[in-house]
Parts: structure tokens; C-alpha cells; sequence
């Protein structure tokens, strides 16, 4: 009895990650590749800090995260500016240090901008992190200076944010037009402790009159800016004078990151960023997908293994999914399915694989899992070694071919290849079909319909009884020429 020693499949890995690198990924949400932060001093996946997210309202924003600074609305220009970069950040991958002993930043606001020209307002937001060295009594953080004319007399205005008693203070000099007393002070109750991050929200709502300070989302001090002073009073609106350039820090000591203003209330705000915006990551955490891997037909993806470092109440979730033709693939199709590190995958196959990982913090956004790496184990199969021995006998328009069985275990079937040339194996005219020819998990074949007096070549391959696309190597090449002096089936004398 003969035991054949020939495996269907050959294991193979593909490595994404580590030291190959991150080459693979197609596409990134919420998610960066970190320099050398992963296990062993590879580049890892984590989740990306959560910066300020533009939208409709955005009049500007200063991110911090370039070394150098910029409205990325674009539209208000930087005059000077003598912050320094650091990468102490609350958001994103920068922030402003200031050091107090020169003026911060000064910008100087477009016609486009809520600051670049005079006229009425209407709502508006200003919001910043702090993260104070020491919160000394009249650190300003925030002044807007300018004057309000008329055809009789002119007023100074300001809006200015600095420290009192270790909390922010913020000040309105004849900005609502007209507001008993004209000036309004508003002062948080939560104390400013030096060097912790905490964000502070400014807004003022066109509608209800409503201006509002709130420290990392909550409510510190109102005032309703209406002719009684109440809620269901006629609302003052805000009129800006003449166009004057906004300070950030210019008398300050400490970091300050995210500086966004929005010609919209805080209540109508997106919730993602004002709402919940203490959190440093997305609570929805991001993902990543790679490209279409190919690998080979047929080849079948048994499992992964991960080197990732996942802190307690975060989570990493892998996705799979293959096929033969990655062409027309869409965000939902094929499906994806959730695998498992080190768990057996069965049903995944095809030609080209897809991977994508879904990284989650906790529930608090403080803490992202890493992934440094990930080994993909699958199975490629061994394409059947062709028979070993074959022979072609003519006949009359016709040539019979007989082969020995492949001793590959993996065969489940023949192909014929012939033609006119050696090597060349182009053929039409057979009965049986052009070349090459399916003839089944056979050992002979008649092809008929042959040109009696022309040579024709012959090769056969084996295919694969997993795959009958696997098709393997052809066998040593013979040759036959047929002719009408033979009778079909015998063998030339």
C-alpha cells in the first residue's frame, strides 16, 4: 500500500506591524501610528488625542499642534506671535507655552471673521484649555480691545479673561449695546489649580440673551443680557466696533491648547465637542483598515496573533474578510466578520484578504490600547505536481494521450494543453475544446478533430481538488502528428 507524504497546504505568516512596519493600512479614522511607542520599541496603533473638530459654525481654530501656530479656518492671520511649542498636550499633539514676560499671540481677523469687522454679532463661543503654572492674581489669558462710535460720542470696548483669586474672571465693557451698566463681569466658582488641564467655555446665545461660563463642561456663572436682566426680557445684542486684533496670553504663565471660537451658542454645539469634551480620547474610539492582501487562490486564514497592550476597560477588536476580486469592494461588502486573536478562524478564504482593528478606550477617554503587532497564519495550497509519465499516439485527425496518475494526493484533475508549436500550447480545433482542455480526474484522453499531417505538442497539469483554479506545474512535453493512414486507436508502426 502506498502512503503519500504530500501536504495539501503550506502555513504561512504575513507579519503587519513591528518591525515590517505599517505600510499595509489603507485607511486610518481616529487612529495614529506612533513613533517607536509599542512593544519592543516598534511604531504602534493607538488612538489619536481628540482635537476640536471643525464645522459650520467655526470662526476659528488654533490647534497648537504645528510647531507653527495658525487660525486653520484661516481666517484670522497671526501678527506675532512669541508662544512656544510644546508637546505637553491636552488635545492633539501640541500646545502654546507661554511665558509671561512677552506678549502671547495676536491675531488680526478678516472681513469673514466674527472679530474683523464692526457691526452686530449675534451668538457666538469662545472656547480654550488652560493648564496654569500659577494662576497669579491679573494673568490675562484672553483681551479684545476696541472703541464703538457714533455721530455723537465714542466708547471703549474690551472682553478680557484673566485670574482673580485662582479663578477666571471674565470681563464685557460696552459690548452689548444697550445693557444697564455696560460693563458685566462673569467668574467661575471652581478654582484654577496650576499645572492641570481644564477647559473653559465662554458662550452667549442670540436668542434667550443667554451668556454662560462653564469649566470643563459645567455651568459656572450666567447672565441673562436683556433690557430686566431676566430670561424673558428683550435681548441686547452684541455690537462690535471697530476691527482690533485678538490677544491669547498676553500676560500669562503656563500652556494653552484648542483655542476655538464659533458663531454658534454652546448649546447648539455639536455634543462630541463641547459637550463631552474632557475626554482625550473619543469615546468612540477610531479604527484602521489595511489594503486588499494578496496572497494566493485559495489560500485560507486560520488565525491571528496580536502583541498589543490593552489597559483595563479598553478593548481592541479585529475584522477579516477575503475574496477572489477585490475590485468593487465597499465599506460593507464583503462582509466583515470579528475574529478573535488565537482562536481558530474557519470559512475565511480567497485570494485576497482585509483586516481592520477597532481601537476603544475607556469609558472615561483617558487611556488607548496599543497594537505593535499582528502575525496573520494561513494556509496556502501547494499547487499538484504534474503526472509523471505521458504518451501521445495518433490516429486518423485525432491523437489519444495517456499519462500516469500524479502522486500528489492533492490532484483532483487533469488539463490537456496542446498546439502547433513546442511550448506553445494555443490550440482550437479539437472537438474537445480549445486549449487546455478540463478532461476530469482521468488518465487518458482522444482529442479529435485534429489536421491530419500537422505536428501538435502536448502538456498536461494537474489542478487542485480543493480549488480547481490551483493549477500546477505541466508535465514533460510530447509530441504526435496525426494522419489519415492510421486507423484510430493504433499506434504508428
Amino acid at each position: 500500500m502506498l502512503i503519500s507524504n504530500f501536504s495539501f497546504a503550506t502555513p504561512k505568516t504575513l507579519v503587519l506591524g513591528g518591525d515590517k512596519g505599517w505600510g499595509e493600512i489603507a485607511s486610518m479614522n481616529g487612529v495614529i501610528v506612533g513613533n517607536q511607542n509599542g512593544q519592543f520599541g516598534y511604531d504602534a496603533v493607538e488612538l489619536s488625542t481628540m482635537t476640536t473638530n471643525v464645522d459650520y459654525a467655526t470662526d476659528m481654530l488654533i490647534t497648537f499642534d504645528d510647531d507653527k501656530f495658525c487660525d486653520v479656518m484661516g481666517n484670522y492671520t497671526v501678527m506675532s506671535n512669541n508662544l512656544i511649542p510644546t508637546h505637553d498636550a491636552v488635545k492633539g499633539t501640541g500646545a502654546g507655552l507661554s511665558r509671561g514676560s512677552k506678549k502671547g499671540i495676536i491675531l488680526s481677523g478678516n472681513k469673514n471673521a466674527l472679530f474683523g469687522h464692526d457691526g452686530l454679532a449675534g451668538s457666538f463661543t469662545i472656547e480654550f484649555w488652560l493648564c496654569p503654572s500659577l494662576a497669579e492674581n491679573g494673568e490675562m489669558v484672553l483681551s479684545w480691545r476696541s472703541s464703538l462710535s457714533d455721530d455723537v460720542h465714542s466708547e471703549y470696548q474690551m472682553i478680557s479673561a484673566s485670574f482673580f483669586n485662582n479663578h477666571l474672571e471674565w470681563v464685557f465693557n460696552n459690548i452689548f449695546v444697550p445693557y444697564p451698566g455696560h460693563e458685566i463681569h462673569l467668574s467661575g466658582v471652581s478654582t484654577v489649580v496650576p499645572n492641570k488641564w481644564t477647559r473653559h467655555t465662554l458662550s452667549f446665545d442670540q436668542e434667550s440673551g443667554l451668556l454662560e461660563y462653564l469649566v470643563d463642561g459645567r455651568t459656572e456663572a450666567i447672565r441673562f443680557i436683556t433690557d430686566n436682566g431676566h430670561e424673558y426680557g428683550t435681548v441686547c445684542y452684541p455690537i462690535f466696533g471697530v476691527k482690533a486684533g485678538i490677544e491669547l496670553c498676553p500676560d500669562y504663565v503656563g500652556k494653552i491648547d484648542n483655542f476655538r471660537i464659533s458663531r454658534s451658542s454652546a448649546k447648539n454645539e455639536r455634543s462630541d465637542i463641547f459637550a463631552s469634551g474632557n475626554e482625550k480620547y473619543r469615546i468612540n474610539g477610531g479604527k484602521f483598515v489595511t489594503k486588499p492582501l494578496l496572497v494566493s487562490q485559495a489560500a485560507v486564514v486560520n488565525e491571528i496573533e496580536a502583541l498589543m497592550n490593552v489597559p483595563s476597560q479598553t478593548d481592541i477588536r479585529f475584522y477579516v474578510r477575503s475574496g477572489d476580486n477585490c475590485y468593487g469592494w465597499t465599506d460593507t461588502y464583503p462582509v466583515w466578520r470579528e475574529i478573535v486573536p488565537g482562536e481558530k478562524i474557519r470559512g475565511v478564504k480567497g485570494l485576497y484578504f482585509q483586516l481592520s482593528a477597532e481601537l476603544l478606550p475607556d469609558g472615561a477617554g483617558s487611556r488607548s490600547p496599543r497594537l505593535s503587532e499582528i502575525v496573520i497564519k494561513y494556509d496556502e495550497q501547494n499547487d499538484p505536481l504534474p503526472p509523471f509519465a505521458v504518451s501521445a499516439i495518433p490516429g486518423d485527425g485525432s491523437v489519444t494521450l495517456n499519462w500516469s496518475h500524479s502522486v500528489d494526493d492533492n490532484a483532483g484533475g487533469y488539463y490537456v494543453y496542446y498546439g502547433n508549436r513546442p511550448g506553445e500550447y494555443l490550440g482550437r480545433v479539437a472537438v474537445q475544446g480549445s486549449s487546455p482542455v478540463n478532461v476530469g480526474n482521468v488518465t487518458s484522453v482522444t482529442l479529435t478533430g485534429l489536421d491530419n499531417g500537422r505536428i501538435y505538442y502536448f502538456a498536461v497539469s494537474a489542478y487542485s481538488k480543493v480549488d480547481g483554479r490551483i493549477n500546477g506545474m505541466l508535465s514533460k512535453e510530447v509530441f504526435a502528428r496525426p494522419s489519415s493512414r492510421l486507423s484510430q486507436g493504433l499506434s504508428k508502426k
